[in-house]
């Protein structure tokens, strides 16, 4: 029996074949979820720590996996054919660039990448879109935005972003791009209605993921920027609403590493394509140089012998509340010209404190924002400007608010004072001081790491450093490591 691979709708295709084939396709799309041992709900036996992308029951699987089906059939001798409903189109790039040239204002001009991007998008009806920050992922957003708008009658866009700032930087950027805003978008975050007569709606995940499916069935187009921030449940749920929306969008510039989450993505929009990369747009010069300094703390023997056989959490804790760590920052921040961005984990243990310390320290010679999760939007977006006319401000601010999305040009040293080991806050939290500015001759990016090790064991998070180094050595990032005695400094 040959198998008969069918569409179910914009979310699902299902396979129809034989038993055999599909306890084989089963197997293939079973993967165990990162760190699932470690979950109450596996310790108990309640789950074994698997996620099932393909349902032999109801021969159901994502839509966006399609290629990775039809590779899998013929490698392993099975074939199958498509039903009639799948959609062919040949359109001709030269169409997409004239289309995007017709959208650019006098000063901008769009790059081979972002017209790519956008062709590949509109051809296949959706895509997943890796393109590191800085790229000018808004103006494809833009781009799609705007071609949508004409080819959708009766039919609103929705787009879909992880915070409440990036609602309100998108409606600036598409200002900034020549369009009006006020008159086609509709901004939906906590407090605001979730109705409008606008034909765009852009969003955060967190004001639409409990709504019903009745709310969505109004969307012709999804955007989703970040899309590797989204919950897999939040998300997963809100592109399984919109099982009649034809145009599905994502984008994102890193995922995080593991194949599940991978094709979780591309299951709910598309096969990823990386179209550029942080390297390429720094040799460019389509980006700030990148030079990285990671300052290894040398803790006394002391400190080193009491945290011999502390958990992680405690050593967090630690350092997160250690002086002479806070102050040798403080001091950091004080002889580092130019703007700033200190990024930290814990609010009241760390941020709040620094924050401070520093003020107290240089207040009078520059000024200092704070900015975490209680900071109000319109706060932040205020804080944005200001330090887009200041040259010698500091943000002290939670990884979580600042980490992504946050478009600041002039922001020429990051310091990273809580350890991280996330390739994709890494990665984000870098790109936000990638743009190029004129006055910016390089990122400097300080890259505080601890070394408590004893008797020959790493402590955990200089195991984080040395993922952060494999990191930029993939990504190809320039650093150098640098032993600093933290006693000697104040």
């Amino acid at each position: 029996m040959t198998a008969l691979i069918e569409k179910f709708n914009e979310a699902y295709i299902r396979i129809k074949c034989e038993p055999d084939i599909a306890r084989e396709l089963s197997e293939f799309f079973t993967f165990e979820v990162p760190g699932a041992r470690f979950m109450p709900s596996v310790r108990s036996k309640m789950w074994d720590g698997r996620i099932r992308l393909f349902s032999p029951g109801n021969g159901k699987i994502y839509y966006g996996l399609l290629p990775y089906v039809q590779r899998f059939l013929t490698e392993n001798g099975h074939d199958y054919s498509l039903s009639e409903d799948f959609e062919i189109r040949n359109l001709e790039r030269s169409l997409t660039a004239k289309f995007v040239w017709s959208l650019q204002k006098k000063g901008f001009k769009a790059r081979d990448y972002q017209i790519d991007a956008i062709h590949k998008i509109i051809s296949d009806n959706r895509g997943l879109i890796l393109s590191p920050t800085g790229s000018g992922k808004s103006f494809i957003i833009y781009a799609l935005v705007r071609y949508y708008a004409q080819k959708l009658t009766g039919k609103k866009i929705i787009i879909i972003v992880p915070t409440t700032g990036l609602v309100e930087q998108m409606y600036s950027d598409f200002a900034d791009y020549g369009w009006f805003p006020d008159e086609h978008c509709h901004k939906l975050y906590a407090g605001s209605d979730k109705y409008t007569r606008k034909e765009v709606v852009i969003s955060t995940w967190q004001s639409i993921y409990k709504l019903d499916k009745r709310y969505f069935s109004q969307f012709g187009a999804v955007i989703v920027d970040e899309a590797h921030l989204a919950k897999a449940k939040s998300l997963t749920g809100i592109m399984t609403k919109l099982h009649d929306c034809k145009y599905r969008v994502g984008l994102t510039g890193t995922l995080d590493g593991s194949e599940v989450h991978r094709l979780i993505l591309e299951g709910l929009f598309a096969v990823h394509e990386q179209v550029t990369t942080t390297s390429e747009l720094i040799e460019k010069k389509q980006l700030s140089p990148l030079h990285i300094r990671v300052l290894v703390l040398q803790h006394n023997k002391n400190d080193k012998r009491m945290m011999k056989d502390k958990t992680y959490q405690q050593e967090m804790e630690f350092l997160s509340t250690n002086m002479k760590r806070n102050q040798f920052i403080r001091s950091l921040v004080c002889a580092t010209d130019g703007n700033i961005l200190v990024l930290a984990q814990y609010i009241e243990k760390q941020l709040v404190p620094l924050c401070d310390m520093i003020v107290d320290h240089c207040g009078d010679n520059r000024t200092v924002h704070l900015i975490y999760g209680a900071t109000p939007t319109d706060d932040r977006e205020k804080v944005r400007q200001l330090v887009e006319n200041d040259d010698n401000a500091v943000i002290v601010a939670s990884y979580g608010t600042f980490s992504t999305g946050v478009n600041i040009k002039r922001i020429h040293a990051i310091i990273f004072a809580s350890p991280y080991k996330s390739q994709i806050k890494v990665l984000q939290s870098i790109g936000r001081g990638l743009r190029v500015a004129e006055d910016k001759q390089e990122l400097e990016l300080f890259d505080i790491a601890d070394d408590l090790c004893y008797n020959n064991k790493d402590n955990y998070t200089l195991k984080h450093m040395q993922e952060r180094i494999q990191i930029y050595s993939t990504e190809g990032f320039d650093y150098d490591i640098v032993p600093v005695k933290l006693d000697k400094n104040k």
